[in-house]
Formats: structure tokens, C-alpha cells, sequence
């Protein structure tokens, strides 16, 4: 092959495959680096330049220009060179850099077209999967249209036109939908995975974003900035619920989005298979945002966890079932969507409810500030629920509470100090006295707080530990059940340990 079929042939692959000149150039170079190393069965380093105007190349052979090290000798003499040797004949070598010198370059004959061509082929792919990365990274988190090309077990190949396809995994299906060859489909363009034969688009028809999306799609007013999309929470192909809220007054952001006759809406649920969707108004204010959430079902009243992050919903009797919803559906897509989580149960259940812990609450006030039963059941009706907040509330609230006066307020905030003082010394003291044993302090994972903590409990060792399960540790305070459970596995490690060497046994 001449110089002038070289230009020839880098002119017709980068029209055929859509990819710039420079990458063929590059695949030819090496083509023809790899048949000049081959000539001479030698580990020689080669490179070849092609001139771009003229088609004609020159060949070096190089050597990297490697650090002097007494230590480490070259890895080889064919392909590197130390840096004192470099600089005796290039005066501004540098390490990282080459040294080079002209050789005789070989013919761009059979050999050297059939590795050329691997090596273009090669180079293509590379281009195609950066032009689709470089294509579709901005429309991450978008919605994405395709062509049905394929259906194998469950998981849905896309094509997206300009050699792009994607894929949609069985897990991000909506359950019972199914898709044929040719079907056009519509996904949420979750993920860009880099793969060894190229990136993979994961499209999603689960992901609560979908929902956002279509709705952004379906509302002229969310694309415009008068309504805004606060969160989505969806048991895909059955139920979803959407939270929005509009910016500007006269706007109805609920009645934006269900539609004339409710067109919106039902745009959204044909597009994901028939699944019902709950607009719903979103609120700064937890518990009335909550009590939307839990529509269609209405609640009577609502009781806060701030502690637990928990909220305890009471609705009527025989609403019970609706606010519950198929399989706990209803209840489970509020808690998903207000971030809380949501205990609903019946006015007759939750009457008995805070009747029992009106009642705790009343024993713990007697035994601890040594009151009547009329006092402690005042301040448990006026919403105290701890020791602290007699203490350390403001004074005034007290003091609005139509039974006290100046005199009984000061006497139960003292007395409360006093209890909460007597607690934390005995605590200290039992923390001093407690002593871990080393193989719990070595423990991975463990402080010395939290192991003073445990010994207090009785838990002094690994093993105290192992035994351990997770809701009574979760009974200590500042464990939560994450941590419990991490801490319990830990301990069992060498238990673990000590049955794999008695089976190698």
C-alpha cells in the first residue's frame, strides 16, 4: 500500500464509521509500530509517524528514560534507558521522556493492513462507546425514549438510534409488564455503567423519579416554575404517591396536576401500566404533611416521635383498613414520601394507647418528684413526657398551666434538677467502677465510652457481647439498631472463626 492509499483508506473509515481522522491515523501508526517489532523479533519499543498532508511515515526506535536507582536495574536495556545515559545524548531529557533514533520502517503490506485493520476496529469501538458516554452523561437522571431490540429473560434491550442502546434489568421492570420486539418504551436513565465492551445505559421503570419526570412532562406549570416536585414514592404497576407544591398562590398545584377531567394523571398512569397515583399537597409543617399523605383515609390525630422519628396517626374505626391500605400499600408509600416513619391505628386503639402511657407517665412523676396523682396526671395531660422537660422547659409554660402557681412550679422544677443531678452522679459512678475486659476494648469498632457503657450494663466481654441481641442493645441509650446489629456481628466473628478451624480439624 502507497502513500497516497493510506490517505485513501483513512478518508473512507472515517466516513463510514463517523469517527475523526485522527483516530484511524493513530490505529495506522500502531498497526504498523506492532509489524516493524515483529520484523525483527525483538522487545523493542517502537513508534511511527505518519505525515497527515502526504501519507508518508517515518519509523524511531525509542527507549523511556527511566530515574538511576543502584537498587533497582533496568527492567530492560531493549525499551528503557536511565537518565545519566539519556543525558549524554539529549541534553534535555527528562525521565517520563524518550530517547529516539530514526530506523528502517517496514512495508504497509498484508500483514501490516491485517493489523491495522484490528487495530481500526478496535479504535472504532473505542470512539463509538466515548461519543455514547459524551451523548448521554448530561441526560443522566432523564427520561429516555427507545426501540424494543430484544427481550431475553426478563431484561429489555433499548435502541436509541446513533449505535446507542440501553438496558433495562428485570429488577427495574414494572412487575407483569411486558414488552415485544419493536414496542416503543419510555425509562428513567439512572445509571452509566463503564463495561469492558462498552457503557451501559441501566434504564429504570421503577425508580420514583420516573414518576417526577412524567409528571414534569404531562405539567406545563412544573416546567414553567409555579409548581415544584418535592418527592414521589411509588409501588410500581399498583399505587404512587406524588407530593407538590406550588410557588405561586394562584396557583392549584393538585389540580395542575390531576388535569381537566383528569387527562394528567391519567397519562401518567397509562404510562406506567394502570398504577393509581395519589397527588398529594406537600406541607414544611411534618405532621400536616403527614396527614396529606395518608389520603384518601382522614385522621383524627397525630402524636409525634421526635426521638424515633416516628409519628403515630389515629384515624376512625372504619377507616382503619383504607388507611392501612392493600398489604399495608398506603401507609408504607406516606412513610416513604414524608421521610417519617408512620404507625396508623384505630381512635379506639390509640385512646387505650396514650391511656396506658398517660399512666406510665403519671407512675414516674409520683415516684421520682413525689407528688400526688392529681399533679402528675396534670403534667402528663399538659404534654410533659420527661423528667428534662420539668426541668429545663420554659419557666412561662409552666406557668400558663391553670392549676400551678408561681410556688408549685418552682418546687417541681427543683425537685426534677435534683432527680436528674442524683441519676447522673449514680451513672458516673457505675461508669468508673465498670471495667471492660481488653478483648471488648480491642474490639473493631469499639471506644472506650461505649465499652464503659456496655460494662455497665453487665456486657464486660466479647463473648458478654456476642450473646447479646439486637433489641437489648438497642435499649442502651445513643445504640441504634444499625449499630447494635454491626457491633453484635463483630463479637461473632470469633465464634465464626473458632467452627471453620475445628472443620478443618
Amino acid at each position: 500500500m502507497n502513500n497516497k492509499e493510506i490517505l485513501l483508506v483513512v478518508d473512507a473509515v472515517s466516513n463510514e464509521k463517523g469517527v475523526s481522522k485522527e483516530v484511524i491515523f493513530g490505529a495506522i501508526e500502531a498497526a504498523l509500530a506492532i509489524a516493524t517489532c515483529k520484523r525483527y523479533s525483538m522487545a523493542l519499543d517502537s513508534q511511527v509517524v505518519i505525515d497527515r498532508q502526504t501519507g508518508e511515515y517515518e519509523t524511531f526506535r525509542q527507549w523511556l528514560i527511566v530515574e538511576d536507582s543502584e537498587d533497582e536495574p533496568l527492567e530492560s536495556t531493549e525499551t528503557q534507558i536511565s537518565l545519566v545515559d539519556a543525558l549524554k545524548q539529549q541534553k534535555d531529557a527528562e525521565v517520563g521522556g524518550y530517547i529516539r533514533e530514526p530506523m528502517e520502517s517496514v512495508e504497509f503490506g498484508r500483514i501490516a493492513a491485517q493489523t491495522a485493520k484490528q487495530v481500526i476496529v478496535q479504535k472504532v469501538r473505542e470512539a463509538e462507546r466515548a461519543q455514547v458516554v459524551e451523548q448521554y452523561q448530561d441526560k443522566l437522571g432523564q427520561l429516555i425514549n427507545g426501540t424494543v431490540k430484544r427481550v431475553e429473560r426478563g431484561n429489555v434491550t433499548l435502541d436509541l438510534g446513533g449505535n446507542a442502546e440501553a438496558f433495562i434489568p428485570r429488577e427495574e421492570m414494572i412487575p407483569r409488564e411486558n414488552f415485544r420486539t419493536g414496542d416503543r418504551v419510555r425509562g428513567y436513565l439512572k445509571e452509566i455503567k463503564p463495561e469492558g465492551r462498552g457503557p451501559q445505559l441501566i434504564i429504570s421503570r421503577v425508580a420514583p423519579e420516573l414518576l417526577s419526570e412524567l409528571f414534569k412532562l404531562e405539567v406545563p406549570e412544573i416546567g414553567d416554575g409555579m409548581i415544584e416536585i418535592k418527592g414521589a414514592a411509588r409501588d410500581p404497576g399498583l399505587r404512587a404517591k406524588i407530593a407538590v407544591l406550588a410557588t405561586e398562590l394562584r396557583v392549584d398545584p393538585v389540580g395542575a396536576c390531576v388535569g381537566m377531567r383528569g387527562s394528567r394523571v391519567q397519562a401518567v398512569t397509562n404510562e406506567l401500566g394502570g398504577e393509581r397515583v395519589d397527588i398529594i399537597l406537600w406541607d414544611e409543617d411534618p405532621a400536616r404533611f403527614a396527614i396529606n399523605a395518608m389520603a384518601p383515609a382522614e385522621a383524627l390525630s397525630i402524636v409525634i416521635d421526635e426521638d424515633k422519628h416516628s409519628m403515630d396517626i389515629a384515624v376512625e374505626d372504619d377507616q382503619l383498613s383504607q388507611a392501612i391500605g392493600r398489604g399495608g400499600q398506603n401507609v408504607r408509600l406516606a412513610s416513604q414520601l414524608t421521610g417519617w416513619e408512620i404507625n396508623v391505628m384505630s381512635s379506639t386503639d390509640a385512646d387505650q394507647k396514650a391511656e396506658v402511657e398517660v399512666g406510665t407517665l403519671v407512675k414516674v412523676f409520683m415516684d421520682d418528684l413525689d407528688v400526688d396523682e392529681d399533679v402528675a396526671l396534670i403534667l402528663a395531660q399538659e404534654g410533659f413526657s420527661s423528667l428534662d422537660e420539668i426541668a429545663y422547659v420554659a419557666e412561662q409554660e409552666m406557668l400558663d398551666i391553670e392549676e400551678f402557681d408561681a410556688d408549685i412550679v418552682e418546687e417541681l422544677r427543683s425537685r426534677a434538677r435534683d432527680v436528674l443531678l442524683t441519676k447522673a452522679i449514680a451513672n458516673e459512678e457505675l461508669l468508673e467502677s465498670a471495667e471492660p475486659a481488653q478483648d471488648l476494648l480491642e474490639m473493631e469498632g469499639m471506644n472506650k465510652i461505649l465499652a464503659l457503657t456496655l460494662a455497665s450494663k453487665g456486657i464486660v466481654t466479647l463473648d458478654d457481647l456476642a450473646d447479646q441481641s439486637v433489641d437489648e442493645l438497642t435499649e442502651i441509650d445513643d445504640i441504634d439498631a444499625e449499630q447494635a446489629a454491626m457491633l453484635i456481628m463483630k463479637a461473632r466473628e470469633s465464634w465464626f472463626a473458632d467452627e471453620q478451624a475445628d472443620a478443618g480439624e
